[in-house]
């Protein structure tokens, strides 16, 4: 970076040097025909979990024993049954996990517990010591093939590289009869490191030579591996390489192919999904994307994705906060608040607009009882990842009128009327412009109470009664006595009408309170139960045409609107 003077009108502004002209532009396959831009996913692939080990050593304080033994619980939990544990060649302590793992009984029976290595034969003979005893093992071995590893770290040519793979596929194959044949289920996988990086045509002869060195067959298939060590293309490059190497290998009846994405350039998502509409069947991910530099594919998201496109990922996210909790626990890391599906604020709206959107798609779903998930700016119901008791809707100077109007609904059980959201509304905004931070529930609660509920001066209903009766044509008629406070005066007040409402207005008009006339009425039940509150919602309109709004609250259902029509009155005369 450096810096370039400018006019005095001007801020000083870095400005980057041309450094970028250093780098090597990925070139991409020439491909005339390709086939999975069409596709669609429509089922899960196989899932494997490299949290354990990929995720692990990208770790500043690497997990402890009794850490990777709760993540590996989880993850059989969540319905994974491919489980990457470790790297058991690498040191005493992935050796005693290993261990530990096998002889203290935690691996589930239909579970797959996978270990890696790379192709160097004393590494793999320790990693046959380590597994002995398992029922399930997929061993994982590698060696990078790129033409950068190749150029810069090994000084190979291809064949050189190719010669490290198969010694290794047949010293597997050789020291794997014996625990075969003494009732281990084990498979192999294979990962040409770096496959990104690598020319295709050669990425097809090292596999295929590998799949003939270990014997590989259609009824015993290999897993090939193909990882985005380090992401260097865009993901529809990577899935015509993908394509293309599939339509190229050979024994292709003979392999399960599985990719292995890193997120370098931020489309670790993106390429796994391409990937499998080329061809993949498999995926290796972390929860929540931990790994190397910018990380893994994230399991979580890949899943999700799936999710909201009707398509069942297999896995259960129904408690995400419970895994969120572990994953920080355990890894020492945070999940970050915008984080797909599983952030703090992935469904919490503050926009006005946003808000309004979800409120109208929630009265929708609960008026049509549709069976679709349709609320706009929600990609899943957040009940499906238990996330149902979080604030959706949160308000600060950037919320709207229906965002209050929401989380009083929501929060606290009031239904407020359409008219009065605007007003209510305002109140909350200017309160949010006044304190500068978002506005917690019952903050706006008490905004409500303030403004609305507690509007008790400067006219007070001290007592009342009422009359009833019926008329020989069934008509109602009712009589309202009573007396009211104003400023230390009292009065007494009587009227009649068609029921208590239309009897009280009546009573209180030959009062100085005659000025309102009577527009709109809304009245509910605030809580269950034989001693349920009802609340009323008053819209009463001045001489000048102007609204205001009451709110009365009572276990009397005839006394809630009357404290609501006061409460207009209130905070008419008041200028509030």
């Amino acid at each position: 970076m450096f810096f370039r003077p400018l006019a005095a009108d001007h801020k000083e502004v870095t400005v980057m040097k041309k450094a970028y002209e250093k780098y090597i532009p990925f070139v991409p396959l020439k491909m005339e025909h390709r086939s999975w831009p069409d596709k669609r996913i429509t089922k899960a692939p196989i899932w494997c979990s490299v949290d354990l080990r990929d995720g692990n050593q990208a770790l500043v304080d690497p997990m402890n024993l009794q850490e990777k033994l709760e993540y590996f619980h989880t993850l059989v939990d969540i319905g994974v049954k491919e489980i990457e544990i470790g790297f058991p060649s690498a040191s005493e302590t992935e050796y005693e996990i290993c261990r530990e793992l096998i002889e203290g009984g935690h691996i589930p029976d239909d579970v797959t517990i996978q270990v890696l290595v790379q192709a160097r034969p004393h590494l793999i003979q320790k990693t046959f010591e380590a597994i002995r005893g398992a029922k399930h093992v997929i061993l994982h071995f590698y060696n990078s093939t790129s033409t950068l590893q190749r150029k810069v770290v090994f000084h190979m040519d291809m064949d050189g590289i190719t010669k490290i793979a198969t010694d290794a596929a047949k010293l597997i194959y050789e020291l794997s009869q014996p625990v075969i044949a003494e009732g281990m289920d084990l498979r192999y996988e294979y990962s040409p490191e770096s496959f990104m990086g690598t020319e295709m045509d050669y990425a097809v002869e090292i596999c295929q030579a590998v799949i003939e060195a270990i014997h590989a067959t259609p009824e015993k298939k290999i897993i090939l591996n193909l990882p985005t060590t380090v992401e260097n293309c865009m993901p529809n490059y990577f899935a015509d390489e993908l394509e293309y190497f599939i339509s190229k290998l050979p024994s292709r009846d003979s392999a399960i192919i599985s990719l292995h994405p890193h997120n370098d350039r931020g489309c670790g998502v993106a390429t796994a999904e391409m990937g499998l509409l080329a061809g993949a069947e498999r995926i290796e991910a972390t929860l929540f994307g931990n790994g190397e530099r910018t990380g893994n594919v994230d399991m979580v998201t890949l899943a999700m994705n799936m999710y909201t496109q009707g398509v069942d990922p297999e896995l259960d996210f129904s408690d995400i906060n419970k895994i969120k909790a572990m994953y920080e626990r355990c890894t020492k890391m945070k999940v970050g608040e915008r984080q797909p599906y599983a952030g703090e604020l992935v469904f919490t709206a503050f926009s006005g607009s946003h808000q309004d959107a979800i409120n109208k798609g929630t009265a929708y779903m609960e008026e049509s009882g549709s069976e679709y998930w349709e609320i706009p700016y929600l990609p899943i119901d957040p009940a499906d990842v238990g996330r149902q008791y979080e604030p959706i809707i949160r308000i600060n100077s950037q919320s709207g009128k229906g965002g209050a109007a929401y989380v009083m609904h929501h929060n606290f059980g009031f239904d407020l009327p359409k008219a009065m959201h605007p007003e209510f509304g305002h109140i909350v905004q200017v309160e949010t412009d006044r304190v500068g931070t978002e506005l917690k529930p019952e903050r706006i609660y008490e905004l409500f109470k303030e403004n609305y509920i507690e509007a008790t001066a400067p006219y007070q209903l001290v007592r009342h009664s009422f009359a009833e009766f019926t008329d020989e044509e069934g008509h109602s008629h009712v009589t309202f006595a009573g007396t009211i406070r104003c400023e230390g005066s009292t009065f007494q007040v009587n009227g009649s009408g068609n029921g208590p409402i239309d009897a009280f207005f009546n009573a209180i008009h030959g009062q100085k309170m005659d000025r309102f006339t009577f527009v709109d009425y809304k009245e509910h039940a605030i809580s269950d139960g034989s001693d349920s509150m009802a609340v009323a919602y008053i819209q009463l309109r001045d001489q000048e045409g102007k609204d205001h709004f009451g709110v009365g609250i009572s276990h009397n259902i005839n006394l809630a609107p009357l404290k609501g029509i006061l409460s207009a009155i209130n905070r008419a005369v008041t200028g509030n």
